[in-house]
């Protein structure tokens, strides 16, 4: 099994995130959750060239001020590990339009704590709020059950 590369975005504006309600793909992990925009690396590709490019695709929109926040690493008993690219952005060219994997919608940061979110999301997501210095986690599930929790080499579940 070949590991993946991604980059996820949480894109703000007037105390909102933008937020992905992924209902429209099948056979999708992130099935009937909510999280950022971002996907997948093409061959080449710079973690800041997947960003721009993975925004533009899913929102239209053309980031003009970003900051790389973290980088996490998932594993699971049944996929590949991941390693994803986790960034902000507070600048923004053009118009939101519809996307093919999932709705958009700009979610009150205080309120994205009452959507179908990964037990780990709300991890990073709290450190994002916190605005908290450039970290490193790893998140281990087995099925959908967060088991392990390493931020910055520390485990902090056991």
């Amino acid at each position: 099994m070949k590991e993946k590369l991604t980059t996820l975005c949480y894109i703000e504006k007037d105390g909102c995130y933008l937020m992905m309600h992924r209902i429209s793909k099948e056979n999708d992990v992130n099935r009937n959750k909510w999280i950022g925009v971002g996907g997948h690396f093409e061959t080449g590709e710079s973690p800041e060239e997947c960003l721009l490019r993975e925004v533009k695709e899913e929102t239209g929109l053309t980031l003009t001020s970003f900051q790389f926040r973290g980088i996490i690493t998932f594993s699971t008993d049944t996929f590949p590990a991941e390693y994803m690219c986790l960034y902000t952005a507070d600048g923004f060219e053009g118009e939101l339009t519809e996307c093919t994997e999932g709705l958009l919608k700009w979610i009150p940061k205080d309120k994205i704590w009452d959507l179908n979110l990964w037990e780990g999301d709300r991890i990073f997501l709290k450190m994002l709020l916190e605005d908290a210095p450039f970290f490193s986690m790893k998140l281990h599930y087995v099925g959908e059950s967060l088991s392990q929790v390493l931020i910055d080499g520390k485990d902090l579940i056991r």
